[in-house]
């Protein structure tokens, strides 16, 4: 989606139209993730797949690469989030007004001072992965949100990315999938 400002009006929903004058916009990611984005080619598929993500009937895989490595394989971090008025765009915890997210994480491998984790958000809040991560500890390569400088300055980019996207199908309720590979 278009951001604020004329610098950030270039965007994949207007570029899509380019494609499929129809393309209607069903999720987002973060303007610095990669990876898949689903978008619906009509109205009544995207009402249907918006409905699949609202009931978290959609399969969504991540890849992160995070400073730091985790004492265990697998965990689930299970904090609720909202707007942090006062540091916009940032996002905060807030155990008393915040939007329950969970995020579920698990080691795939260890590289000396950092760690590459698959991600399953629960849920889909803004910058929830991101924030989740930096909260338990273990900021985002590159993250310029939530990450420190020296963290910011191990990668050239946001290491996080949407390696797969699993939906029934709008029309006939079969399920399809697709994947693509993280590139760092």
């Amino acid at each position: 989606m278009p951001g604020r400002g004329p610098e950030l009006q270039d965007c994949l929903a207007r570029r899509a139209l380019d494609v499929a004058p129809t393309a209607l916009v069903v999720h987002r990611l973060d303007r610095d993730t990669s990876g898949l984005l689903l978008m619906a080619l009509d109205l009544a598929a995207q009402r249907d797949l918006s409905r699949q993500f609202a009931e978290r009937s959609i399969e969504k895989l991540y890849t992160a690469v995070v400073a730091g490595t985790p004492t265990e394989d697998q965990g689930l971090v299970d904090l609720p989030l909202r707007k942090d008025f006062a540091r916009p765009p940032r996002h905060c915890v807030d155990l008393a007004q915040g939007r329950p997210a969970q995020t579920r994480w698990r080691v795939v491998a260890r590289q000396g001072d950092r760690c590459r984790l698959a991600i399953e958000p629960l849920t889909g809040r803004s910058h929830q992965i991101r924030l989740h991560l930096a909260t338990i500890g273990h900021p985002i390569l590159g993250d310029n949100l939530y990450a420190g400088e020296a963290i910011r300055a191990l990668a050239p980019r946001l290491l996080l990315h949407a390696e797969r996207l699993g939906v029934a199908h709008p029309d006939d309720g079969r399920r399809i999938a697709w994947s693509v590979a993280t590139p760092f």
